[in-house]
């Protein structure tokens, strides 16, 4: 048992005494070695590192939609657009453009949560998207 102690000391050792970037390459090599993706490690290298030049700020991959308001003169076209995007059945559509704002699509791709926001801008409501 002595020895496996010894050995996980001398690798935290090892391990601390690298950089950054050799932090990257080895989770790199282990990942291929290993056939798993570590994708929770590397913000926690990240934070180790403040030092390190600060990386800019990754756009949204995924968005949320969010039906804000709909004048009572727009309400149709508002619900046929929200059929569409949704899939809802009248009534349903009815209700949610009733209680606006209401979420269209929890999560969406950039592109979509776009073209969604655009569809609900000519039925003549207002939406907004906002990346998650």
């Amino acid at each position: 048992m002595a020895t496996q102690e010894q050995t996980i000391e001398s690798l935290v050792d090892a391990l601390s005494a690298l950089s950054v970037l050799d932090m990257s390459k080895l989770k790199s090599a282990l990942e291929d070695k290993w056939g798993v993706k570590a994708a929770s490690a590397a913000p926690v290298m990240m934070a180790a590192a403040p030092s390190a030049a600060a990386a800019p700020a990754a756009e949204s991959t995924e968005f949320k939609v969010t039906l804000d308001s709909v004048p009572d003169d727009k309400k149709i076209g508002v619900i046929k657009a929200v059929r569409e995007i949704t899939g809802l059945g009248l009534k349903e559509a009815k209700d949610m453009v009733d209680g606006a704002p209401k979420v269209l699509k929890e999560t969406c791709p950039k592109a979509e949560a776009e073209e969604i926001v655009k569809k609900i801008t000519a039925a003549g409501g207002k939406a907004t998207s906002v990346g998650l």
